[in-house]
């Protein structure tokens, strides 16, 4: 593997810009310019949450190494560190008390009802949050002005994975009539489900189960498993975060049902590196449609290893998600010439970055309602203890097994 020096790694992610010369302020008496970020650093999702956490003050400090804020007379970033717990008053409280003491941008926050309290606070703020991980579409309805998302929306995962998986099992002389999909319930789940529905359902391929879980307490997946797989269908579909979606595999594995498949969509397993070991056979061959960082990019693979180097754990995709975000804010900074909350929402409402770290089809840009036009998902699958990407074909880096081998 290559190595990258941080000065090329951000020249290449057009954050090395030229110096604007903007009047703006510099942030503070001493020249730092707080970014603040909400996780769940405590609670049944502070794993991904400090691993995520980790990934933002990792671009801060990759930030500050290659000369920090040009624009801004070389300003150094600080992350400010919010502790949603998973409860989504927890997530506001938090955004508040981060604005209070001088973010001029949030990034965060994993969950989708806590992303939404966390938006409500940004917009009545007037200081902009992009958003790392959080699917609901609802999010960005409101017509809000200083949301920002660079992950795909809950309508365009369901639309898309339906689209991959049926286009997935066409490539491999296995077309799909039928499914049966669990997931969690809530507005991640529900709505992830309805844009799947509605897609696979409008291409022939019918739905014959809706089975949910929930979010919390629950410990056991064979009740849902059963019920889904008694219908018989090709495909058993599953969204959820990891600690379920765990179960949901082990549940398959102890059941057998004669499937071709079982394939995530949106979901925080499946992709997750960790996965394959904590599953063991359960995990393999197992697909999941979601976006992904970008594994073949040699930018992508140096973050990763000092990522682990630094942190002791796998940079996984919601973390080089936080990453990014902090990019995205670094970029606005150095364009607006300024640290005034609205000069770098102006900023992000026209941004470009090029270069991005995730697997998308084109430049980070958002459109009129903050969502990044760009975002995409791909389909990966668990090979030998790994997780691979395998389709689209731009993406791959191994070929799909499918039906797979169950």
């Amino acid at each position: 593997m290559k190595k990258v020096s941080l000065a090329a790694a951000f020249a290449a992610s057009a954050l090395a810009l030229s110096a604007c010369g903007g009047s703006g302020s510099s942030g503070s008496a001493d020249g730092e310019i707080m970014i603040g970020a909400v996780h769940p650093l405590t609670g049944a999702l502070a794993g991904v949450g400090s691993l995520m956490n980790n990934g933002a003050q990792m671009a801060v400090d990759d930030i500050n190494a290659a000369g920090g804020i040009e624009a801004l007379d070389g300003a150094q970033l600080t992350l400010g560190e919010g502790d949603s717990k998973g409860v989504a008053d927890s997530g506001q409280s938090e955004a508040q008390r981060l604005i209070s003491e001088g973010a001029v941008a949030l990034v965060g926050t994993y969950q989708s009802d806590v992303t939404a309290n966390v938006s409500a606070v940004a917009e009545r703020s007037g200081v902009p949050l992009v958003i790392d991980v959080a699917v609901d579409d609802s999010i960005l309805e409101q017509g809000y002005q200083n949301t920002f998302r660079i992950q795909p929306n809950a309508t365009s995962m369901g639309t898309d994975g339906a689209k991959a998986l049926i286009a997935l099992a066409e490539a491999n002389d296995e077309p799909i009539e039928s499914v049966s999909y669990i997931h969690i319930e809530g507005a991640f789940g529900q709505s992830v489900f309805d844009a799947f529905a509605e897609e696979a359902e409008a291409n022939g391929v019918e739905v014959l189960e809706e089975v949910t879980y929930p979010g919390t307490n629950f410990t056991d997946a064979t009740t849902q498993v059963r019920e889904a797989a008694a219908a018989d269908p090709d495909v058993i579909v599953a969204t959820g975060y990891y600690p379920d979606s765990l179960l949901i595999a082990q549940a398959v594995e102890a059941l057998g049902p004669d499937i071709d498949a079982v394939y995530g969509v949106a979901n925080g397993g499946f992709d997750d590196g960790a996965f394959p070991g904590d599953a063991g056979q359960a995990g393999n061959q197992v697909l999941s449609a979601n976006y992904h960082y970008a594994a073949t990019d040699e930018r992508v693979q140096d973050i990763r290893t000092r990522f682990e180097e630094e942190y002791g754990k796998p940079m996984e995709t919601a973390s080089m998600l936080s990453y990014q975000a902090v990019v995205v804010i670094a970029q606005a900074l150095e364009e607006a010439g300024s640290d005034d909350p609205e000069a770098v929402r102006e900023a992000l409402a026209g941004i470009e970055v090029d270069d991005p770290l995730l697997a998308f089809d084109g430049p980070i840009t958002f459109d009129e309602t903050g969502q990044n036009e760009n975002a995409t998902v791909i389909v990966m699958q668990i090979q030998d203890g790994e997780v691979e990407q395998v389709f689209p074909e731009d993406f791959t880096t191994s070929e799909p097994v499918y039906p797979t081998n169950r």
